[in-house]
């Protein structure tokens, strides 16, 4: 049976679900987060006259816009929220967390439909085998996925994720072989919402309903709508959004996600020594000081920060130097 396991990582937490030894989804989970599904406690800070819209604070500061609120609650109640989705960056904006009132403390909206919560029943362990994080990072990081004769290369816009399938094979075989790799990279990547897919265009109804008929396939066990291919070879899918991708994440937060990578190598390290992490500056500028001490105390070794502009940002080097 499929599996998922657990890193703790410093600054993140990481979940991959393996199928054997292959990795077939991820998530990604960083402080702070108000994931789909959990219950916080907030007070009713708007609400016009009328409206069963309004606006809720968490306790840990965070505005959280609801939706049918039920009748009796004013601006100044205490009361609980059920995240529906987390927020989301986007370029020059922040899309706020969205949830709804929770009336008792054991009440939870939709429970049948309730998102799953690996994080809370995953199997821990110091590191996925065979490093398989650093592939999912790197897919994530580039938004490219390659597979026998193309790549996918995703794209996360305001609207909509998008995918394109790129290659040098004839139009039908490039489409066919991309079914499988787009399945499977909406779960790597942990992809929700409006989805996007560009297949190569064809002139035959038939190819495009075999590719259709595929795509329904790879997409069986997962709740999604989707549009039949139109004539440019466009497919659109829809499903729940619960907060934002690791591709949303990594391209609206990379200094911040390349920080935490960096901590990830250097915990991984064995021996004895000093940690010298080099990074980009703007990634030493996200490293909050408690994580270093984190650091240290995980790897039983004192760890020293160099910058050096030239590096990339997801390019950090991790190495273990002698004591000084």
């Amino acid at each position: 049976m499929p599996e998922w396991l657990i890193e703790r990582g410093i600054g993140e937490d990481r979940a991959l679900l393996f199928d054997g030894d292959k990795p077939i989804a991820a998530k990604l989970r960083w402080p702070g987060d108000l994931t789909a599904g959990r219950i916080v406690n907030a007070k009713l800070v708007g609400k016009p006259a009328g409206s069963r819209r309004g606006i809720a604070r968490s306790e840990c500061g965070k505005n959280i816009l609801l939706d049918r609120i039920p009748p009796g609650f004013t601006e100044g109640a205490e009361i609980r929220v059920q995240i529906r989705r987390d927020s989301i960056a986007e370029r020059g904006r922040l899309k706020r967390p969205q949830g709804r009132v929770v009336a008792r403390e054991n009440e939870v909206k939709d429970r049948s439909d309730a998102p799953l919560d690996p994080f809370g029943t995953g199997r821990t362990v110091r590191c996925f085998p065979h490093d398989i994080w650093n592939d999912v990072f790197i897919s994530a990081w580039s938004g490219e996925i390659a597979f026998s004769g193309g790549a996918l290369l995703f794209s996360p816009t305001p609207a909509m994720t998008v995918i394109d399938i790129d290659g040098d094979l004839d139009p039908e075989t490039l489409a066919r072989r991309a079914v499988h790799p787009i399945a499977r990279g909406l779960d790597l990547l942990d992809i929700g919402g409006q989805v996007g897919i560009d297949f190569p265009s064809f002139e035959k109804r038939s190819a495009r309903q075999e590719i259709d008929e595929a795509l329904g396939e790879a997409l069986a066990d997962r709740r999604v709508e989707r549009t039949a291919m139109n004539g440019f070879g466009f497919v659109q899918l829809v499903s729940r959004l619960e907060g934002p991708s690791i591709l949303q994440r990594l391209a609206s937060h990379p200094a911040a996600a390349a920080a935490r990578l960096a901590l990830r190598r250097a915990e991984l390290l064995d021996g004895p020594g000093t940690t010298l992490l080099t990074v980009h500056p703007s990634v030493s500028a996200k490293f909050d000081p408690a994580w270093i001490v984190e650091l240290e105390r995980r790897t039983g070794r004192p760890a020293r920060i160099k910058t050096d502009a030239n590096l990339a940002l997801e390019a950090s080097a991790a190495q273990i130097v002698s004591h000084e």
